[in-house]
């Protein structure tokens, strides 16, 4: 079996570093929730060695994470959890920061809610959030690429859409963390950072 490959992860994953970089410094543990094909998480492992890289995803996904994994021989990126943003508890108790890419998405609102809830309550002792893709601001699409994309989304699954930041921010708001960066990323992405509350 032929291990699973996205170009956009080659794409992004430097400028994703560059971010992570500063805003992990004194994190050990990570959470990814939804780590697809695998490649972010061997490559930021590798990258940011005092990290321990949880990887996360679907069951489906699992064989080919675990073959990036593997391949990869490192020593600080986990085999695969099977989460499911929905289903209390994550298999996780504790981590330091969550980071998650390409995802909020391809979940329906109802999930999107329940994700950021969960990541809320694991790092309600303080931590950070660090979310990639495409979002709307002020209801309107970024660029045209983006609108094309959304209408990908909806052709392929009506629960599915770029979400609007405002929207998402509230949430996290509402999960007890506050924005602190707003990163522009390529093929018009964004990484937001938001930090929890520490003094929870």
């Amino acid at each position: 079996m032929q291990k699973p490959f996205s170009q956009s992860c080659e794409n992004n994953k430097r400028p994703i570093l560059e971010v992570l970089r500063r805003h992990l410094a004194d994190a050990r543990r990570v959470l990814e929730v939804g780590s697809g094909t695998g490649q972010h998480a061997v490559f930021f492992a590798e990258q940011l060695p005092q990290l321990v890289w949880q990887t996360s995803d679907r069951r489906e996904h699992h064989a080919g994470i675990r073959q990036w994994i593997e391949a990869a021989g490192l020593v600080n990126v986990l085999p695969p959890l099977e989460l499911e943003v929905t289903t209390r508890p994550w298999p996780v108790a504790r981590a330091d920061a969550v980071f998650s890419a390409n995802t909020a998405h391809i979940m329906s609102w109802a999930m999107v809610q329940s994700f950021v809830a969960g990541v809320g309550e694991m790092l309600r002792g303080g931590g950070v959030f660090c979310l990639y893709g495409p979002f709307n601001y002020g209801g309107a699409y970024t660029s045209a690429s983006n609108e094309r994309f959304d209408a990908w989304l909806a052709a392929r699954d009506p629960a599915s859409a770029i979400r609007d930041f405002e929207a998402v921010d509230a949430l996290a708001a509402a999960a007890g963390l506050r924005l602190v960066e707003d990163n522009p990323m390529p093929a018009n992405n964004r990484l937001l950072v938001w930090r929890g509350d520490s003094s929870g």
